[in-house]
């Protein structure tokens, strides 16, 4: 295989998010090649980060240089909800005009998604902090789904020598499966529900296939999945993704 007549996948990711990456080689396998670029490290994640990502975007975009992408993804839902679903939409085909080619950000992939599986109501699962939390729900609502019950996921234990272990505290980049798995669960979402994992950085993909072996009916979205059956749209590749999920997403598509 010529790897290097692949199509090309552009990825914006903030600089602490060590999941991006990993989940979109294992969603995309050797269908695309996905190149990263990031934003500016800041102190802190605040809701002045989330402005600034908004504002550097264009910049961020430009360091691709003239390198030909057949599309680009921000991954990054939290700086998209500031926008709202009609601001989003704006802003991302302003970018898509200036750059020359598609740009897309997490949450309009998920809402292109759910528009195809003919969602309308769903169980968010969320790792942010409250106020992060609300932000999601409400772009999620202005887009006109039902946020029927959120479920919080919140950081499990660090990992040896990355800090100090905090009570319930909120860290979608900590979030690990026996969390997600146990809040699903005591949840009791119904079987023909939809469940929509938010955040590109929370580690989703071994919870998904879990609760896929298990023979769940759900619906299960997450952020990097429905960027990924975009960024194959996109790019014009045809039939059923290779991985696992991505085959499940196209099977209730058609």
């Amino acid at each position: 295989m010529d790897i290097f007549t692949l199509p090309r996948l552009g990825l914006l990711v903030p600089p602490e998010n060590p999941i991006a990456e990993p989940e979109y080689h294992q969603l995309l396998g050797s269908e695309m090649n996905v190149y990263t670029t990031r934003f500016p490290v800041t102190p802190g994640f605040t809701l002045e980060t989330m402005e600034m990502y908004n504002e550097v975007l264009p910049d961020v975009l430009a360091t691709f240089g003239t390198m030909q992408l057949d599309g680009a993804v921000v991954a990054c839902n939290a700086s998209h909800y500031l926008l709202g679903p009609d601001g989003d939409r704006a802003f991302c085909a302003e970018l898509s005009e200036r750059c020359g080619f598609p740009v897309q950000s997490t949450t309009l992939a998920i809402l292109d998604l759910c528009d195809a599986l003919g969602v309308r109501s769903l169980t968010l699962v969320s790792p942010y902090a409250s106020w992060l939390t609300e932000l999601s729900r409400g772009y999620w609502e202005k887009a006109g789904l039902t946020v029927e019950r959120i479920v919080l996921a919140p950081a499990g234990p660090n990992p040896p020598g990355r800090g100090e272990e905090k009570d319930e505290d909120f860290n979608p980049y900590l979030v690990t499966t026996k969390t997600l798995l146990e809040r699903i669960r005591e949840a009791d979402v119904p079987e023909d529900g939809t469940v929509l994992f938010t955040g590109t950085g929370m580690g989703t993909l071994p919870a998904v296939a879990a609760l896929a072996a298990e023979g769940t009916r759900r619906t299960l979205i997450t952020s990097n999945s429905a960027a990924a059956w975009w960024a194959r749209r996109t790019a014009g590749l045809a039939g059923a993704g290779e991985h696992a999920l991505l085959q499940r997403i196209d099977g209730a598509v058609r």
